[in-house]
Parts: C-alpha cells; structure tokens; sequence
C-alpha cells in the first residue's frame, strides 16, 4: 500500500497532461498507491514556465515514488475552479485521495526537493515508520509547518497513530500555539490518550507553561547565591534555565534541591525533574545521567 515498485512504474507514467475527464483517474485514484502532484499552470505564465521542468525534474529523481499531473487552466476552467485556483503557478499534492500538501508560486530546486521529500515519506516501502522519522527530522530542523503537515498526512492515514498525534501537538509547542496543543491532548482518541508519545507532549506542555512564567534567571542566581536555603529561589531558577534551553543545568538545580530537601512543597522537585525526564527521549544522556543520580538519592 505505501509504495510501488519502480520497475513497475515507466517513466513515461510519472508525468502527464491532465485533464478534466482524466482528473479522477489520473490523480484522485492514482493517488490511493502514490502520492501524486498537481501543477496547476498556463502557457502565458512566465514562473511557471521555470517551476515545470524543475518540478519534472524532481519527479522524475523521485524513480517512482511520487507522479505528477501538469493541469492547464485555461483548457480545464471547471478543475480551476474546483480547486479555487486563484493564482498559478499552484501545485498541490494528494495522497489518499485528499489534498495533503502545496503552495503557490515559483520556488527555488532546494525547497522542490524538500516538498517532493516530505511526500515520498509518505509512500517509501517503510511505511508510516519512515514518514514518522522524516516528520521528526523536520522538526528537529526548525521546518515546523512542514514537520506538521506530515504529521497530519499521517493522522489521516491512520488517526491513532500516537507518534504522529504527539509529533503534531510538539509542533504546535514549537510554533508557541499552546492552546492548541492543549485541546489537541484533550481530544486525544482513547487508545492513545495514555501513551508515551502523548505523556512526553504533555510534559513539554507542562515545561512550556512554565516557561512562559519564568523569572529572570540572572536575579535567581543571584538570590541562590545570596541565600542557598531558598528552595523557592533553586526552583524558580531551574525553570529559567529550562526555558532558557539549558536543561542540563536545570535538572542539576533540581537535584541539588531534592538533595536539599526532598520533601519541600510536596516534593516538587522530584515531580519536575520527572517532568523534564518525560519530555525527553529516553535515551537523551541527560535523562539517563539524571534519573542515575536522583536513584541514588532516593536509595542512599
């Protein structure tokens, strides 16, 4: 289902002219066994007379993966206007019979690789699995909006897919929409509510709070300094760091303050360091230095 073999697929077959009798077929079915992308242009249109050979190129170095159908406006009006086709050149792309992807306008080869990527995740013999990873290195990128739509591909493809529901909600932290990471968690579907994707998300959630909070962290290092028996101080200070990126001073404050106090406000400092450890992948080493020596602690 997610891929084809591309001995199967002549290149002759990957780039066609669309039409309005052909469109169904063409893209809408065609799209069920691979993504396929809609070029929407005209021959009058100077941008788009450069983005078409660029985007063929990209389709053809995709061997396969990806198809895609070149629409002219001015022959298929009734297309054009399904579409809402108010500018060309416009590209749109479909997968399962639904539009998952696009933009307007001529754009350089760099950022065609990235979409033509982007959809081949989506289609790769890996799977979902694949698309999951890709969606996760956007991310880890800094290209949030293209790490969420391919999260959101995903989720319509299977919808209780917890690594991609939690990949979509750390987006929107990402993009600082904490509101809508918030109700996304709300409306979690209940087979996923309770998963380790979902957990870490609402840690990151938690942190992100927070963050928002936080104090100066130059003043609460220096009223640590002024005063180490200031819990209050050590904890504000490690949410600053936190929010500031530096996680591994923070989870050192922490332990430092659960060293102080293991008790103090019911425990606070043990619940957030727990908190920092569930955001966090597993395997990240300062999770795996920090819960050694909070263990150590508790076991002293």
């Amino acid at each position: 289902m997610f891929g084809i073999d591309e001995k199967t697929a002549p290149q002759g077959d990957l780039i066609k002219e669309g039409t309005e009798a052909t469109f169904m077929q063409d893209v809408i079915e065609a799209s069920r066994e691979v993504p396929v992308i809609v070029d929407f242009w005209a021959t009058w249109c100077g941008p788009c007379r450069t983005l078409g050979p660029a985007l063929e190129a990209a389709v053809m170095a995709a061997k396969g993966k990806v198809k895609m159908v070149k629409v002219d406006v001015d022959k298929n009006q009734m297309i054009a206007g399904q579409m809402r086709i108010q500018s060309i050149p416009t590209v749109y792309a479909f997968w399962q019979g639904q539009p998952v992807d696009g933009f307007q306008g001529a754009i350089p080869a760099s950022e065609i690789k990235k979409f033509i990527d982007k959809l081949t995740a989506l289609s790769d013999d890996g799977g979902l699995e694949e698309a999951i990873e890709a969606a996760e290195q956007m991310l880890a990128e800094g290209a949030v909006t293209d790490a969420a739509e391919t999260f959101a591909a995903i989720l319509g493809e299977e919808p209780e897919n917890a690594a991609a529901y939690g990949g979509l909600v750390r987006c929107h932290l990402a993009l600082g929409q904490l509101d809508q990471a918030e109700a996304m968690l709300s409306a979690a579907p209940a087979a996923i509510a309770k998963t380790k994707e979902l957990e870490a998300a609402r840690a990151q959630l938690d942190l992100a709070r927070q963050a928002a909070n936080a104090g100066p962290e130059q003043e609460l290092r220096a009223a640590v300094e002024a005063d180490p028996n200031n819990r209050q101080a050590r904890f504000d200070l490690a949410t600053a760091l936190h929010a500031a990126g530096k996680v591994d001073e923070a989870v050192d404050v922490l332990l430092d303050l659960f060293r102080l106090d293991r008790e103090w406000n019911d425990g606070a400092a043990k619940a957030q360091l727990l908190t920092i450890f569930d955001a966090l992948k597993p395997t990240d080493p300062i999770v795996l230095k920090g819960r050694r020596r909070l263990s150590s602690m508790i076991f002293a």
